[in-house]
């Protein structure tokens, strides 16, 4: 049955699915930064310093270390910045489902009304014809 709720129930699914997507967007970004905090830490570990040779081996491998504390302290930014994207987004499909299932229970109850209605339409014709007939059978 249309009501005037359908459209809108429609168009809050809608908003609820790309709600859905936005999360699973920001936890596939999640999950890749992640990762990339665990590789970095791994490079770090597999950076080697050195315990003998010249002063620019040893720059050389303080560079190296330097920049890979960098990266992991970027890889700690995007995991903090995507947890936060995650966490809005799921704040938002929250109350996008909350507003589907508002309108959904608005559409639902006028879909009872207008059942209840007919229902009492029915009654009415049929204690009509039912009138109709006994008159009709009073006559003969």
């Amino acid at each position: 049955m249309k009501t005037r709720y359908t459209s809108l129930v429609d168009l809050k699914k809608n908003t609820m699915e790309s709600s859905e997507r936005a999360v699973e967007k920001a936890n596939i970004s999640l999950n890749n930064a992640t990762s990339a905090l665990e590789t970095s830490y791994a490079s770090l570990e597999d950076i080697q310093s050195p315990h003998n040779g010249t002063m620019k081996d040893f720059l050389a491998s303080r560079a190296l270390l330097t920049s890979a504390r960098n990266n992991i302290q970027h890889n700690h930014e995007w995991v903090a910045f995507s947890q936060k994207q995650v966490n809005q987004a799921k704040e938002q499909l929250k109350l996008d489902m909350i507003e589907h299932e508002k309108f959904k229970y608005l559409e639902l109850d006028e879909i009872k009304k207008m059942i209840k209605s007919q229902k009492s339409k029915d009654i009415k014709e049929l204690d009509e014809i039912a009138l109709m007939t006994y008159n009709k059978k009073g006559n003969e």
